[in-house]
């Protein structure tokens, strides 16, 4: 018999180079697409004005479902339509109240309440 195939390694000698193993993962980067489906939300809810906001959550809803299917440009198209019509909804909305407001305190604007 030969020694070297009787001795066993001592603890903490050096054994020699030993092979590396690598293991590589590829991680697939999603381009993020905002859907804009919580303001067009807020906008259905709040600023309503000529439908506007519902609209708007109508093509961000569209946007989520094409961004679901992996389909990015055509994600992106329906956000950046949403966010057009939430962007519309959202000036008209405020210019619209602050005009009632406007007329309601300079008196051009009066209800009455018969009783």
């Amino acid at each position: 018999m030969i020694k070297e195939e009787h001795d066993l390694p001592v603890m903490g000698a050096s054994q020699g180079p030993a092979p590396m193993a690598t293991t590589v993962i590829n991680i697939q980067t999603e381009t993020s697409v905002p859907d804009h489906i919580i303001w067009s939300l807020f906008n259905t809810v709040y600023m309503n004005w000529c439908c506007l906001g519902f609209v708007a959550f109508a093509y961000s809803v569209k946007s989520r479902d094409r961004k679901m299917v992996g389909d990015v440009i055509g994600a992106q198209t329906y956000a950046s339509t949403a966010k057009c019509l939430n962007i519309c909804a959202l000036v008209l909305g405020i210019l619209l109240t602050i005009i009632f407001i406007i007329l309601f305190f300079t008196g051009a604007l009066v209800f009455s309440v018969n009783a």
